[in-house]
């Protein structure tokens, strides 16, 4: 469906794992490809990636705490941040320029650039657009109580995503608060901002609020002025 385009959430020119999403018709149908499709792009990374034990490359920019751990398949990407006893379980493609913070742990997902998982935070069977944020403590919790499938909740339905463990999709420049829990197949659009300590589910759309109540509104567009001495310039 047209709202569930890859294209609809991530600006693709910002990660390494672009081509592991031509053939996808939505977001969460690369999540079962992320741990070979590593395994077959890192011997080509070039010398700047440093492979290190079990199919870990990370570029020679990066700073990694030595306390982090981190289980391959894994791509780090340069300018980097792994802070402090974080813990990285493998089939994880994280960006240039990103923060992986302390005790932050990331499981089968796609980080893109630039993107902040800066405290405390899960992360598995999920993707994460650039300049996305997730607040201290915010998780996406990525496999229902029953064990079934994940199922994406949208106004006109349910959508079967075929999989026991789907987390989140969080779109470009969108910002998740402290302490804010996504629920299995949590979609968020470009530009969203999500008050602290709130239960998420569904689909929300771009340049959304959800605030304290949960409800959303429409983030208001601020009007640049005029350039002084425009309107003598139209005359």
């Amino acid at each position: 469906m047209e709202i569930f385009k890859v294209d609809k959430f991530v600006d693709l020119s910002h990660t390494i794992a672009s081509p592991l999403f031509d053939a996808a018709e939505n977001p969460w149908g690369v999540l079962p490809l992320i741990g070979e499709f590593i395994k077959g792009l890192g011997p080509y990374l070039g010398a700047e990636y440093i492979k290190h034990g079990y199919d870990v490359w990370i570029h020679q920019t990066a700073d990694v705490a030595p306390t982090a751990s981190i289980s391959g398949p894994c791509i780090i990407g340069p300018g980097t941040q792994v802070r402090h006893c974080a813990f990285i379980r493998g089939n994880v493609v994280v960006g240039a320029s990103c923060v992986i913070g302390n005790s932050v742990e990331l499981k089968n997902s796609i980080i893109f650039d630039e993107c902040e998982v800066p405290h405390f935070n899960y992360v598995g069977d999920s993707i994460l657009g650039y300049k996305a944020h997730m607040g201290a403590g915010a998780i996406t919790s990525n496999i229902k109580n029953d064990k079934t499938n994940v199922e994406v909740s949208f106004p006109l339905g349910k959508i079967d995503t075929k999989l026991r463990k789907f987390g989140a999709v969080i779109g470009d420049y969108s910002q998740v608060g402290c302490n804010t829990v996504l629920n299995p197949g949590t979609l968020i659009g470009k530009n969203v901002s999500i008050y602290p300590t709130l239960n998420v589910r569904g689909v929300i759309a771009d340049n959304m609020i959800m605030k304290s109540n949960g409800k959303l509104t429409e983030k208001v567009k601020i009007k640049k002025p005029m350039p002084k001495g425009a309107m003598e310039m139209r005359a």
